[in-house]
């Protein structure tokens, strides 16, 4: 199998391009991003690449960075997500955004991709195995403010502690709730009363 291309890119396609090779074109599929990037210099480069094979075709998928093509492989485990819609992904979302919109169970985000819709974007965010891709990769806002970033408190305590162990005994996983009492606290402050900080982390996972 093919892991990685490096060459001249000869033609830019819808969602492809054709990258030349020792001169042997590949025609590899790529995300909107990944094609900006390419066309944004000139000379050899490298493409990371997943191969796939079916009955009737060899298809080649490249990203530009290994976050990617992690996110790529993510994206098709999801039933009925295939490598076109995966591609669509993240044609609109850069992988930690996309983590971030995961973690956050931003379903809009994601329903706003073009060509996506609302009934895969649901899939996408609910999917047990992407929440789980997405803890720990999502991204700081672009302002740099920090704000939805996912991660879980390093070490709770007081009121937010008590208030991560509720949600937990509610149902939900410990780092999802430890990341919604987190964000809520930027909200509210350090000294957010117990009652507060679980009514408020209730609303932060609520599906939107």
């Amino acid at each position: 199998m093919i892991g990685s291309l490096r060459g001249v890119v000869e033609q830019v396609q819808d969602g492809a391009c054709v990258l030349e090779v020792n001169g042997v074109g590949y025609l590899v599929h790529c995300s909107r991003k990944t094609l900006d990037r390419l066309t944004a210099k000139e000379g050899a480069q490298k493409l990371l690449v997943e191969t796939r094979v079916s009955q009737d075709a060899i298809t080649l998928f490249g990203f530009f960075d290994a976050a990617e093509r992690d996110a790529f492989l993510a994206l098709i485990e999801v039933k009925t997500v295939g490598p076109q819609k995966a591609l669509l992904v993240l044609s609109g979302l850069a992988p930690g955004d996309l983590a971030r919109a995961i973690a956050t169970k931003e379903r809009k985000r994601l329903a706003d991709v073009k060509g996506l819709g609302a009934a895969t974007a649901t899939r996408i965010v609910d999917e047990p195995a992407m929440q789980k891709w997405a803890v720990g990769r999502a991204m700081p806002e672009e302002d740099g403010t920090g704000a939805g970033v996912v991660a879980p408190l390093a070490e709770p305590a007081g009121a937010a502690a008590d208030a991560v162990s509720a949600l937990v005994n509610l149902g939900w996983r410990r780092p999802e709730a430890a990341a919604a009492v987190g964000r809520t606290l930027r909200r509210l402050g350090d000294d957010a009363p117990l009652a507060a900080l679980i009514t408020e982390s209730l609303k932060e996972m609520a599906p939107r």
